[in-house]
């Protein structure tokens, strides 16, 4: 059955449906619910292959379905003695990203400009960095002040300080071909 702008009453709770979408995908999949405000299908994947495997749950605007053909009708797809969340893997899941959050903060300067956060991102792509309140410290050893001139450049040994100021007045440079094109 092809798509044709319609209302969504075919998306009825526990039918089995096979899609093709105007992405060139394939599947087939249970219907868990229909939002109509939205016109967002979620179908639960992975019921052929065994009923107690692993499931995936997929999200699908309706008017990017191009094709489906229905295929039956099962079960209530909420029915909650049959779910499985594997909380382990969401837990890792959950402890990876706020781990991955807590390192892009550490990344963003509090009370620095916005010239001062393009010089720490422009340094932390080949050197390791981190702010100390205001002042970039490069190596655990370099310290580079505001405003982040080479002049600004402390601390370190001779050759980790001149690679610092190198660095520096690189960026410094691009600012300035950027910030004048404009």
């Amino acid at each position: 059955m092809a798509m044709d702008g319609s209302s969504g009453d075919e998306f009825a709770v526990g039918c089995l449906l096979s899609i093709k979408t105007t992405f060139g995908d394939e599947f087939e999949g249970q219907i868990i619910t229909y939002d109509r405000p939205s016109n967002i299908v979620v179908f639960q994947e992975g019921l052929k292959s065994n009923p107690q495997s692993r499931r995936n749950i997929r999200l699908l605007k309706a008017n990017y379905i191009k094709e489906f053909s229905f295929l039956g009708q099962s079960e209530d797809p909420l029915d909650l003695k049959k779910c499985y969340l594997d909380l382990n893997s969401l837990q890792s899941k959950e402890d990876a990203a706020v781990r991955q959050a807590e390192i892009d903060v550490e990344r963003i300067g509090v009370g620095v400009t916005a010239e001062a956060q393009s010089i720490f991102d422009a340094l932390s792509k080949t050197l390791p960095v981190r702010w100390d309140k205001t002042v970039i410290v490069v190596m655990n050893e370099v310290r580079v002040s505001s405003p982040y001139l080479a002049e600004s450049v402390t601390e370190g040994t001779p050759a980790a300080n001149e690679r610092v100021r190198k660095v520096l007045e690189l960026e410094r440079r691009r600012l300035q071909t950027r910030g004048g094109g404009q």
